[in-house]
C-alpha cells in the first residue's frame, strides 16, 4: 500500500512531484529505491531538480498550412541549447503535432501524444536528456477563411516570431505587416482592442505629468488628448507609421492593398521573464570550487 509518508519520503529524496512519486511507488510495489530508479529512468527526478531554474532563452517558431497556423515559444536556460539539433528537432515535433491536431490551447497541447508519451512528459524527458530546464511557455492556434491570408516572419533565428492574418490583400502584404510588427513591437491591432482600463491609467499618468509641468488643469487635459494619440501610435499596429513608408500608417498600407488586419500575434523570447544577471565565468568557477 502506498502511504502519504512514503510519497513524502520519495519526494524529498528525488525532488519529483507528488503525483509522479505516487505513480512511481505504485509501479514498484511501494519500494522507495526502485521507485527512485524508475523516476530517474523516466527523467523525472533529474528534470525536477531543474524546476526552479530560470529558462528565459529559447525559440519562437511558426508553422502554417492552407487553413491553420501555429505559433509557439519554448524556453531553455541558455541560447546555446536553443541552437542545438536536439532542441530544434523538439520544436519541429511540437509544431507538427499541434498543427495536425484539434488542440487549441497550451493545456490541450500538453496532453497530445508523441512517440515519447504526451507533450508534457516529452518536455520532462528532453529536460533530462539535454541537461537544461526546458519550458513550453505559450502557444496560439489560428485558423483562417478562404479570403484571408497568413503572414509570418521569424527574426534573429527565432528570437522574435510574428503571425498575422489579413482579410483580402495577399500573403506578401501579410508578411510585410508581420515584419513591421517584429520591428515596432505593437501590442494591439487597433485602438478598439486596447482595454479601457489601460487607456484610463495612461490618461491619469499623462495628466499628472502635465500638471507637474505647471500647466493649468484645462490645458493639461488638452495635452493629455494629444499624448494619448501618441500612445496609440506606440502600441496599436494600425496606427503606427509603416516602417517602409513613414508617410502612411500600417492601416493605410494594408487598405491600399485591398486588405484589413484581422489578427497579429507577436512572441519575443523571454519577454516578461525575470532573467538571471550572473557572470558566466563566476558561475563556472563556483561549480569548480564545489
Amino acid at each position: 500500500m502506498v502511504t502519504a509518508s512514503l510519497v513524502k519520503e520519495l519526494r524529498e529524496k528525488t525532488g519529483a512531484g507528488m503525483l509522479d512519486c505516487k505513480k512511481a511507488l505504485e509501479k514498484n510495489d511501494g519500494n522507495i529505491e526502485k521507485a527512485a530508479d524508475w523516476l530517474r529512468e523516466k527523467g523525472i527526478s533529474k528534470a525536477a531538480k531543474k524546476a526552479d531554474r530560470i529558462a528565459a532563452e529559447g525559440t519562437a517558431a511558426i508553422m502554417e498550412n492552407d487553413e491553420k497556423a501555429v505559433i509557439i515559444e519554448v524556453n531553455s536556460e541558455t541560447d546555446f541549447v536553443a541552437k542545438n539539433e536536439e532542441f530544434k528537432s523538439l520544436i519541429k515535433t511540437l509544431l507538427e503535432k499541434i498543427i495536425n491536431s484539434d488542440a487549441k490551447n497550451l493545456e490541450e497541447v500538453l496532453k497530445l501524444e508523441t512517440d515519447e508519451g504526451n507533450v508534457e512528459n516529452l518536455m520532462i524527458s528532453k529536460t533530462a536528456k539535454i541537461g537544461e530546464k526546458l519550458s513550453f511557455r505559450r502557444v496560439e492556434v489560428v485558423t483562417k477563411e478562404a479570403d484571408e491570408n497568413f503572414g509570418s516572419y521569424i527574426h534573429m533565428g527565432g528570437r522574435i516570431a510574428v503571425l498575422t492574418v489579413l482579410k483580402g490583400a495577399n500573403s506578401e502584404v501579410a508578411k510585410e505587416v508581420a515584419m513591421h510588427a517584429a520591428a515596432m513591437r505593437p501590442t494591439h491591432v487597433s485602438i478598439n482592442d486596447v482595454p479601457v482600463e489601460l487607456v484610463e491609467k495612461e490618461r491619469e499618468v499623462l495628466k499628472a505629468e502635465a500638471m507637474n509641468e505647471g500647466k493649468p488643469e484645462d490645458i493639461a487635459l488638452k495635452m493629455v488628448e494629444g499624448r494619448i494619440n501618441k500612445f496609440y501610435k506606440e502600441i496599436c499596429l494600425e496606427e503606427q507609421p509603416f516602417v517602409k513608408d513613414g508617410d502612411i500608417t500600417v492601416k493605410d498600407y494594408v487598405k491600399s492593398n485591398d486588405g484589413e488586419i484581422k489578427t497579429m500575434i507577436r512572441f519575443e523570447v523571454g519577454e516578461g521573464i525575470e532573467k538571471r544577471n550572473e557572470n558566466f565565468a563566476d558561475e563556472v568557477m563556483s561549480q569548480i570550487n564545489k
